[in-house]
């Protein structure tokens, strides 16, 4: 078996996945490891994590999205395209620089299931990773090299959710 970083995947239609890695990276934090989270797609700098890790030392969220993806037909995806491939180039330093043992590519599997990105390109980093890094990837739609790669796979599976039945997003469970 080849040796490489730590790969964990959360995946799924059901609601989660960013949590899920949330509470990693407070895990880590409580262990005193440096902690990167890259969010891809998303774009609204008032959520509550990135309040979160501002009073948090070592835990850092940087988002590279535009927000909500258009068609592949539409003429702003390449806007979209080229700022995921903006965010693979800063995932990649930042895995490299070793400042961080957690690394969160949160919506990359999203990005790479909607065209942003290319599976290849992103196992290449997964590859590349050094052995005492951490990276955990996530969103909807991950593809089969994704999840082969990743040592665990989690799918969140939707069984309900409060927007069938009209209830919005709300602070503090959705954002």
């Amino acid at each position: 078996m080849e040796r490489r970083a730590r790969v964990l995947l959360f995946t799924g239609d059901g609601k989660g996945k960013t949590t899920a890695a949330l509470g990693m990276a407070l895990r880590a934090c409580g262990h005193g490891m440096p902690v990167f989270m890259l969010q891809f797609v998303k774009a609204d700098g008032s959520t509550g994590e990135i309040a979160a890790a501002r009073k948090l030392p070592d835990f850092e969220i940087i988002q590279t999205g535009l927000g909500f993806l258009p068609e592949p037909t539409s003429p702003d995806f390449a806007r979209h395209r080229d700022a995921a491939e903006r965010g693979l180039h800063m995932a990649a330093e930042a895995i490299a620089s070793r400042k961080w043992r957690l690394v969160i590519l949160d919506e990359v599997c999203f990005a790479v299931a909607r065209g942003l990105l290319k599976e290849e390109d992103v196992c290449k980093l997964l590859r590349d990773a050094p052995l005492d890094c951490l990276v955990v990837l996530t969103g909807r739609g991950a593809t089969p090299g994704l999840i082969a790669l990743a040592d665990t796979a989690t799918e969140m599976k939707l069984v309900k959710h409060a927007y069938e039945t009209g209830i919005k997003a709300q602070e503090g469970v959705e954002f």
